[in-house]
């Protein structure tokens, strides 16, 4: 599909066959088809081949292979896609080499050397046949179908300058040598035969095959969200046999019932149920939850999350296309199709304006011919017009104001995925923020340390993060990235119980640390003080350690997810742009109630699963908000492409970015608000410029069309539209943070 007017072509004719509902989005090359079970994929390749399009079955998203994968044919598509990306770039390269001396000899006659109109010929046919033929099929094949887009009146415009151009050469006066373009205002019907249009060939091919790339280049990325997610996975796993003995294969390969080892910082291979072994498990990215999770047998797992403690077997119990990561991929895949389809003014307009044009040119024509004036001299006002008409500034206003945005943006940590990103900016007026990665750091921090009286609060700071310092539990980590390196103490005899605390020798003195009850165990009193602020932080949502010595517990030391900096003060900015804020998460709700209250949010849906994320920005929608949403893991990938628009924080997951419509390069919630604000802008611009571009051709054409206007003018005019058009989207540089210092 060349242009959002394709889309819409293909999806009426699927709509169009009884008991069928088709959404056909333009951006990720897919139609999604609902159908009776008499129609299948077969017979839907049928009708949207009968248009004139080409169409593949998709391959399954993470299903492990097996009879479901029709032969490949997924990656047939993406290979296609690829070359289309790679020969639209090969030949913007090619035609922009052949075409700058083309257009400066056309418009500057200083330049125009002896026989320069010979040389320009050798120049011109090249970029008139291959280079703009994109183009022209896409033009036939709107023809045999009794339709047109732009791409017609493209192809038109580009063959009527050459083919008039080449008839001035060859049976004109334009191939006498020394002959020279003189510029006037008005058309010189009596002398028509010396005119040249072959910079208006370069000019418009140019232009509009870069505007054509740079699109294609950010409609690849659409299926980038599933890929993401497959990579995501485990790739491969160690399966037990039935004498125990380890054996590496394949992920794809496990049935249910298999039982697998994950190994410390290794993936859990699929979802299960540990049968054996006790471990910290890092699930951020799948539940949100922002604190590892304690599991031991008859515990479930689930497939993608990271094993950060002990040796665990698992035994699988959902594998394939059944696993929680596997759901979360059809949950991005099903919204992302289910988004409305943004058609672009200029080709929504296509379909009246092109053929407007060509019944304009050829009534022209007819005109001029009857009055008298002859083939050349009713030519002349003809190829005036639709040269003039010709959707050079058209086809420049979206992707010149789009490049420039999304250059600025990257300059300040924020990249567009493209114009209908823009049109969504505009219309939003909730912002659903994940908690975990997103408003806070995503990181475990050591947030304060209660020492009991008596105690000294650096020394037990040093003890304790020198213990923790030999252990590899995120937890301790925390405490121990508190001290730094240099200022740690040595630890012998250290030991280690799983899902209860620690033990070693710090400074001469026994240390153990871990939770109060297994302290109490070891024989070390709790002070009623100590003990009312590990209560407190628990109701916090915190985690705190016990760290005790010398027979007693000396410190508390708590840790938590630490909100960002900027964070209040962005959603404080969110609110002036007039969006409402939600604070959703998967976390527990009084650590989402604590954050909320600390960054300035009042509504929080708190403990939802990445299906109940989808759900409550669904329902959000239903009450007729239109809804942002920024987040950072998997398990916000889905409620990402179902958002109306949908924000990624650049330090979280690949699929997140992917399934996003803007990437917040940097792990600041300001960047949200600079987001919105430059999208706003962008998308003011771009409307600006097609204003522009429309004026441009409802006044110009019943100038070229009355004979006043010298079609080599009119491409002068027409190559001014454009300057004006990229003039303005450069404005867009000058666009600046109003983030506080």
């Amino acid at each position: 599909m060349t242009c959002a007017s394709c889309a819409a072509r293909i999806e009426r004719k699927l709509n169009k066959v009884e008991g069928v509902t088709a959404t056909v989005n333009y951006a990720l090359e897919t139609a999604q088809v609902t159908a009776p079970a008499a129609f299948g994929p077969e017979q839907a390749i049928e009708v949207i081949e009968g248009v004139g399009y080409q169409a593949w079955v998709p391959q399954p998203v993470l299903s492990g292979g097996g009879p479901e994968d029709r032969s490949g044919q997924g990656s047939e598509h993406e290979n296609h896609d690829h070359g289309s990306v790679d020969d639209l770039r090969h030949r913007v390269l090619v035609v922009g080499v052949l075409s700058v001396p083309l257009i400066a000899m056309g418009m500057v006659p200083a330049l125009q050397f002896t026989n320069w109109q010979w040389f320009s010929l050798m120049l011109a046919f090249p970029v008139a046949t291959w280079g703009a033929a994109p183009f022209h099929r896409a033009a036939w094949t709107n023809l045999r179908h009794g339709s047109s887009t732009m791409d017609t009146l493209v192809s038109v415009g580009v063959l009527a300058a050459f083919a008039w151009s080449f008839w001035a050469l060859f049976w004109g006066s334009a191939g006498v040598a020394g002959m020279r373009h003189d510029f006037a205002l008005t058309a010189d019907r009596a002398h028509a035969d010396t005119a040249l249009y072959f910079e208006v060939v370069g000019a418009t091919t140019l232009f509009l095959l870069a505007g054509r790339w740079f699109e294609a280049r950010a409609k690849r990325r659409g299926g980038d969200a599933l890929r993401a997610l497959a990579d995501l996975g485990s790739k491969e796993a160690v399966r037990l046999d039935g004498d125990g003995r380890e054996e590496r294969i394949g992920v794809d390969q496990l049935v249910v019932g298999d039982r697998f080892v994950v190994r410390p910082g290794e993936k859990v291979a699929t979802d299960g149920i540990v049968d054996e072994g006790t471990s910290a498990i890092d699930g951020s990215l799948v539940t949100g939850e922002s604190v590892p999770t304690e599991v031991g047998p008859g515990d479930a797992v689930t497939g993608a999350t990271v094993n950060a403690g002990g040796r665990l077997v698992v035994r699988a119990t959902r594998v394939g296309s059944d696993t929680t990561l596997a759901r979360m991929a059809k949950l991005v895949a099903d919204a992302q199709s289910g988004k409305a389809q943004v058609q672009r003014l200029a080709d929504r307009v296509a379909a009246v304006f092109v053929p407007a044009v060509i019944t304009l040119a050829v009534a022209t024509f007819g005109w001029w011919l009857g009055t008298g004036s002859g083939f050349a001299g009713a030519l002349t006002p003809a190829v005036a017009l639709l040269i003039v008409a010709c959707p050079c500034a058209l086809g420049l206003a979206t992707p010149t104001a789009l490049l420039v945005g999304t250059g600025r943006g990257a300059q300040l940590g924020v990249l567009i995925r493209g114009p209908e990103v823009l049109e969504a900016t505009q219309r939003i007026d909730t912002i659903v923020l994940d908690k975990t990665g997103t408003v806070t750091t995503g990181q475990m921090a050591l947030v304060d340390l209660v020492v009991a009286d008596g105690t000294d609060a650096a020394r037990a700071r040093v003890l304790a993060a020198s213990l923790e310092a030999a252990s590899e539990h995120p937890i301790a980590r925390a405490i121990r990235d508190a001290v730094p390196e240099a200022d740690r103490l040595a630890v012998d005899g250290f030991r280690s119980t799983a899902g209860l605390g620690v033990s070693g020798v710090v400074g001469g003195s026994a240390l153990v640390a871990g939770r109060p009850g297994f302290l109490a165990d070891q024989g070390l009193v709790v002070p009623d003080e100590l003990a009312a602020a590990h209560r407190d932080a628990e109701e916090q949502g915190r985690t705190a350690v016990a760290v005790g010595w010398d027979g007693q517990v000396r410190v508390v030391a708590v840790v938590a997810d630490t909100v960002r900096p900027s964070s209040a003060a962005a959603i404080a900015r969110l609110r002036a742009l007039g969006l409402s804020p939600v604070l959703l998460t998967g976390d527990n709700a009084s650590v989402a109630a604590t954050v909320a209250a600390e960054v300035g949010i009042d509504r929080v849906v708190a403990g939802v699963l990445p299906e109940e994320k989808v759900a409550e920005v669904v329902r959000l929608q239903a009450e007729g908000r239109r809804v942002a949403m920024v987040g950072d893991g998997v398990n916000d990938a889905a409620a990402l492409a179902q958002a109306d628009l949908g924000l990624a924080m650049g330090t979280g997951t690949d699929v997140a970015r992917e399934a996003a419509d803007l990437t917040l390069v940097r792990a600041d919630l300001w960047a949200a608000v600079d987001a919105v604000r430059l999208s706003r802008r962008t998308l003011r611009t771009i409307k600006a410029n097609l204003v522009w571009a429309f004026a441009y051709n409802v006044a110009a054409i019943p100038v070229a069309a009355a004979g006043l206007l010298n079609p080599m003018l009119a491409g002068v005019a027409m190559a001014a539209s454009s300057v004006f058009v990229v003039a303005n989207s450069l404005r867009l540089f000058r666009f600046r943070t109003d983030r506080p210092a």
